[in-house]
């Protein structure tokens, strides 16, 4: 899908980021005939078009413009000899200017400061104001990006692109779970809609790069926790198990500090109950009662192929666990504490060592063995629990209950959001995309991809609003995607004559 000139001029000065990038270059004896929101321009008039990320793709992409866009911006200007056209060599010259300043002096695999806020302020001018307090849900992953650089040989550090490094990515081979590449992780957070609103455009917020030998979890929060300071509030922060094994400094303490609230899947090493507060046993970010049946506490996620039946069955099981889960009764002050109160207290199970709790009626679960040392959780009111218990496991809904399924079942739009970058009818970011190498000039060309696809996905969900109401206008129902499935009968008799 093409995308208008005027709209990715929309973007970009929108933005601000041309005069203040500009502000930063250096100034030289010959007039420099290409401006940085020239070249922003043709990056993203190359993206909209489906082309390598490449400068001659972007020369090309400018020279093609009709010859008022050229002159307006300068890719035709008048010399001393006659009109003269922008060449390669001066796009090659502004994008070398513009990459060395936002830079940093001494590479460490992370962008630089300048750089990230200016990825952060593409972004953000990509999404038009009437989205963007739709919701404050984001889904975030990372993915693999190779470097156009060949990897050094065998007990050498040697070559063309000195910021990249081995990581791994999933294996594309039978029963392969990982393989090797040489490069970068990029990570994306995508907005998602409100855990029980309406859906939303699906659209990246934020982005960043950084080199394989760092960590994609630890890189991506300063760019979160920056966000409110910008205005944008943070929601639910709908995140894998790659990003929740993480210890709870990296990931989960800053983002709550933020304001926000973690929806994850849980590393199968943290699942299940590890260690007790007090006697209160703490398993997959709660406190439960000592007393509670082991087999509840270590309940796994439902399987994707599971029946209705079974599908019932573990969310009655999580139902259950849920009746003995200490109760929160504060909220977390300025340092992060809070109380929770014995499920007995708060009439949720009947407890032999809570005599009030004994004239409740029989449906609810009965402690039969109650510990014969009471510890404080079973013979005071509340207790106190400090930020650092469960702090990595603690997140919004109790896992792996029904509730967490369906919010955590949001976070497949981070998915979604790679596949469209990745795909061949597109823009495919596999090696070969760009043949610049270094963090800056990949960041770059990211932020401006995102930008590109951020409308096509606007411009594909305007289209759908608009036979929505097309339809409703003529009493019909909204357009349903229906899934084709093919059976392994279907493709065992294709050919064959009835």
């Amino acid at each position: 899908m093409s995308i208008p000139l005027g709209r990715i001029e929309e973007i970009i000065d929108g933005s601000g980021v041309a005069p203040q990038v500009e502000a930063l270059l250096p100034i030289g004896v010959r007039h420099r005939q290409l401006r940085v929101r020239t070249l922003l321009a043709g990056m993203m008039l190359t993206q909209a078009d489906q082309r390598p990320a490449h400068l001659t793709r972007v020369r090309d992409a400018l020279t093609a413009l009709p010859e008022p866009d050229q002159t307006r911006l300068g890719v035709t200007e008048d010399w001393k000899t006659g009109p003269h056209l922008l060449t390669y060599r001066q796009t090659e010259r502004t994008f070398g200017l513009v990459a060395g300043v936002l830079a940093k002096d001494t590479p460490d695999g992370l962008p630089a400061g300048i750089l990230a806020a200016i990825c952060d302020d593409l972004l953000e001018a990509s999404i038009p104001s009437e989205h963007k307090q739709a919701s404050s849900s984001l889904a975030v992953d990372w993915t693999d990006v190779e470097t156009f650089s060949r990897p050094p040989s065998r007990g050498s550090s040697d070559c063309a692109d000195p910021e990249a490094s081995w990581g791994h990515r999933s294996g594309g081979g039978p029963g392969q779970d990982s393989e090797l590449f040489f490069g970068y992780y990029a990570s994306a957070a995508t907005m998602m809609r409100e855990e029980h609103g309406p859906a939303v455009p699906e659209v990246a917020r934020r982005m960043t790069v950084c080199s394989c030998h760092a960590d994609p979890a630890r890189a991506l929060v300063p760019v979160l926790t920056a966000m409110p300071a910008a205005g944008i509030p943070l929601g639910d922060i709908l995140a894998d198990s790659g990003y929740a094994h993480r210890d709870a400094g990296a990931w989960a303490l800053p983002l709550r500090q933020s304001g926000a609230q973690l929806v994850q899947d849980l590393h199968p090493s943290d699942r299940g109950p590890r260690g007790t507060h007090h006697g209160a046993i703490i398993a997959n970010g709660n406190l439960y009662c000592p007393a509670t049946p082991r087999p509840l506490l270590e309940l796994g996620p439902l399987a994707r192929d599971a029946t209705p039946d079974q599908t019932a069955a573990h969310d009655q099981q999580t139902a259950e666990t849920a009746r003995h889960k200490l109760g929160r009764v504060t909220g977390d002050d300025h340092d992060g504490y809070h109380r929770v109160m014995c499920p007995a207290v708060m009439g949720k199970i009947r407890c032999p060592l809570r005599p009030a709790s004994m004239t409740l009626d029989r449906t609810r679960p009965e402690i039969l063995t109650p510990p014969s040392h009471p510890p404080a959780c079973c013979t005071q009111q509340t207790i106190t629990v400090p930020p650092d218990v469960a702090a990595k496991t603690r997140q919004k809904h109790d896992y792996p209950s029904a509730a967490h399924r369906k919010s955590y079942a949001r976070r497949t739009g981070a998915e979604r959001t790679f596949s469209t970058a990745k795909d061949p009818a597109t823009n495919n970011i596999a090696r070969g995309w760009t043949r610049l190498m270094g963090l800056t000039p990949l960041t770059l060309w990211l932020t401006c991809l995102l930008a590109v696809r951020n409308q096509r996905i606007l411009a594909a969900w305007n289209a759908r609003q608009d036979d929505n109401a097309r339809r409703a206008a003529a009493g019909l129902p909204p357009k349903t995607r229906r899934r084709r499935r093919k059976t392994l009968a279907d493709l065992t008799t294709a050919g064959i004559p009835p």
